[in-house]
């Protein structure tokens, strides 16, 4: 699911993208760099509770972010509802 961080899947615990966190996320935030993806795809960083405004405003300056999401909330969607693969997120 993140991707700076490495994707644990599965039963391993989601931890937050930031560098060098290991702190637990809580959030998702959904992006797409519409240089590179198509308007649909969402790539996905994840991030703990003091990383949420840090990594927002990494993406939102960009462009890049389209959606934060309670971790919880995302986990709970179909797979093709958040748009891209499951491979993104």
């Amino acid at each position: 699911m993140n991707e700076p961080g490495g994707a644990p899947d599965g039963d391993a615990a989601v931890v937050c993208s930031a560098k060098a966190c290991r702190a637990p996320a809580e959030w998702v935030l959904a992006w797409n760099n519409p240089k590179l993806h198509t308007p649909e795809r969402r790539k996905t960083w994840t991030a703990c509770e003091d990383h949420r405004e840090y990594l927002s405003h990494f993406l939102g300056v960009r462009g890049f972010l389209k959606e934060v999401v309670a971790l919880g909330e995302w986990e709970d969607r179909p797979a093709g509802a958040a748009g891209g693969s499951a491979a993104d997120r």
